[in-house]
């Protein structure tokens, strides 16, 4: 039975990793919406019997403002002050159902509170210095709900040392894909007005579209304290346009692998170090791609630390940006090139519990 409890202790971790993820949050300008893999559950189903529930809850934070080009950071626009800055702070909420010891059935529902400050979307970077104040626009509420599903191909009762699952989910358009706010204008004669109107589609609480996701996870034991972990996602958003702000409903992808280490197995405290990319492409899988998208992807050193009980779990990581790269736009007469900001680094925190 302690042995038991023991090799429960090290794979209820990796089942956090693996399922924690939330592929993920908006990246700054990069409109990457919360998205979990299949089960969604940060403990995992491998330890949830038939009939068992599972609540999890997930916190991310994030601050960007630096801008690149493809790959090319811009540090001129943080030296001249004409930055965008995001701040994001986002929590994901699920409630997972055990069908079996090997199927389970998630729902999760995301909140967001998002706070955009710059200078271009109101009077404009080319005002004179110290004329342009940098105003706030926000959004707040709930975002695209998602129900999924996930089966484990080998029996997690039976098999222990490794494992893989594969999953499939629904992304409903729940969230107000218009949030509207107020921009500060200047009329030719230098006169404020005040605009209403759609907020950045990186602030968005939704996209308007349906979406379809499938996504796969698994571990590996490697030695004694140590496994593998890797998990991969991708989204499919058929919709083509929000016509309420012609942004574009883009397909979404995120990816991780690394390793877990039991630390202090007396304590069930271990760490992990790996990488995870995750991003949105400038071309769907299916449907078209009009509309306004800023695509790009982000590839993250990601290291964590976790405690894990009998029935609760927390989990905190620090994805951190080794690369950041703003990819060309693809429009009707061919690809474009901009820019897009990203944060140096997120804060994620996440606890679950089992009943």
């Amino acid at each position: 039975m302690k042995k038991f409890y023991k090799l429960s202790v090290k794979l209820f971790y990796i089942m956090a990793l693996l399922s924690i993820s939330n592929y993920t949050f908006s990246q700054g300008c990069i409109a990457v919406r919360s998205m979990s893999t299949a089960n969604g559950n940060p403990s995992g189903s491998a330890f949830m019997k038939a009939g068992d529930f599972q609540f999890s809850g997930n916190f991310r934070k994030l601050h960007s403002y630096k801008h690149f080009v493809g790959t090319v950071e811009q540090p001129h626009r943080v030296e001249q002050k004409t930055e965008v800055i995001n701040d994001s702070y986002n929590f994901d909420f699920g409630l997972t159902y055990a069908v079996s010891s090997r199927l389970n059935v998630t729902v999760n529902v995301p909140l967001s509170y998002n706070d955009r400050s710059s200078l271009y979307e109101h009077y404009g970077n080319g005002t004179p210095a110290g004329s342009n104040p940098r105003f706030h626009t926000q959004s707040k509420g709930v975002g695209d709900m998602r129900i999924s599903a996930s089966y484990w191909i080998l029996d997690p009762v039976k098999i222990h040392k490794g494992n893989f699952a594969i999953g499939v989910g629904i992304k409903a358009p729940t969230g107000d894909a218009n949030v509207l706010d107020e921009f500060h204008r200047l009329d030719r004669n230098g006169k404020e007005y005040i605009q209403v109107k759609a907020v950045d589609q990186s602030m968005q609480l939704g996209d308007s579209g349906w979406g379809q996701s499938i996504d796969v996870q698994g571990y590996q034991s490697l030695f004694k304290k140590a496994t593998l972990y890797y998990n991969g996602f991708y989204m499919f958003s058929p919709k083509e346009l929000n016509k309420a702000t012609n942004f574009s409903v883009p397909d979404q992808f995120g990816a991780r692998l690394g390793m877990t280490y039991v630390l202090f197995p007396k304590k069930n405290i271990g760490v992990s170090l790996g990488g995870r990319a995750e991003g949105l492409p400038a071309v769907d899988a299916i449907g078209g791609s009009l509309g306004s998208r800023r695509p790009g992807y982000i590839i993250s050193v990601e290291p964590g630390i976790a405690w894990s009980g009998h029935h609760s779990s927390f989990l905190v990581t620090v994805p951190y940006a080794v690369v950041r790269n703003r990819i060309d736009t693809w429009t009707v007469t061919g690809f474009r090139e901009g820019d897009a900001a990203f944060a140096d680094y997120l804060i994620s925190a996440s606890y679950s519990f089992r009943f």
